[in-house]
């Protein structure tokens, strides 16, 4: 837990999508796109914030991945 506040100056369960101590690489889960709004961790456990995905890309200079688990018949 330590190594992640000192990284990115958050604690787990808190760490927002942007506002880090250090830049890191930010991979945005395509399904995120099917939501018209999502909730973001907010710096701390117990506070969120509202945004439409969209916002996630410029916000995070993330990239748009598909990051689900392929389905095993």
């Amino acid at each position: 837990m330590n190594f992640v506040k000192e990284r990115v100056g958050f604690a787990i369960g808190g760490v927002p999508p942007a506002g880090h101590k250090e830049p890191l690489k930010t991979l945005l889960d395509i399904d995120l796109q099917k939501h018209a709004t999502i909730w973001a961790a907010a710096g701390a456990p117990s506070a969120l914030f509202q945004l439409n995905p969209a916002d996630l890309e410029p916000l995070t200079q993330g990239t748009w991945m598909d990051l689900s688990e392929e389905k095993q018949a």
